[in-house]
């Protein structure tokens, strides 16, 4: 397995340990029968270091596809440079940081490491036509 493949099977851990730290956030703010209930009454937004690993997971799943695709392109093409390895290292790396970051509501440093793994997945495409 190439290094760009275990990181992303760790990515995919990542995004099962944010799943559980955002549902066991907003258990504890909204309650245990909330969480066993069916969720048929409105509720309000999540507030405070719930809402903020909410967003954080819900921000990592519109990025996190993309990821993917690009790893298993790179394999399937058997394209494994200084590119996608660089890439899928900022990729991991940063996503890894931004969590406790967003968690704790650091601002403008969060923002920035968004953009390191933005330019991991940018790295991997562009991996892909090094030759």
């Amino acid at each position: 397995m190439t290094s760009e493949l275990y990181l992303l099977t760790a990515s995919i851990g990542l995004g099962l340990v944010q799943i559980v730290l955002a549902s066991q956030a907003a258990s504890w703010q909204r309650g245990y029968r909330w969480t066993a209930s069916a969720r048929d009454e409105a509720m309000p937004p999540l507030a405070g270091v719930a809402g903020r690993l909410d967003r954080a997971l819900r921000n990592f799943l519109e990025t996190f596809p993309f990821f993917a695709a690009a790893v298993l392109m790179a394999s399937v093409l058997g394209r494994h440079n200084m590119l996608t390895l660089l890439g899928a290292h900022f990729y991991f790396w940063a996503r890894l940081a931004y969590v406790p970051l967003y968690a704790w509501g650091v601002p403008l440093v969060r923002s920035l490491v968004w953009n390191v793994a933005t330019i991991g997945i940018v790295l991997v495409l562009a991996g892909l036509f090094w030759t």
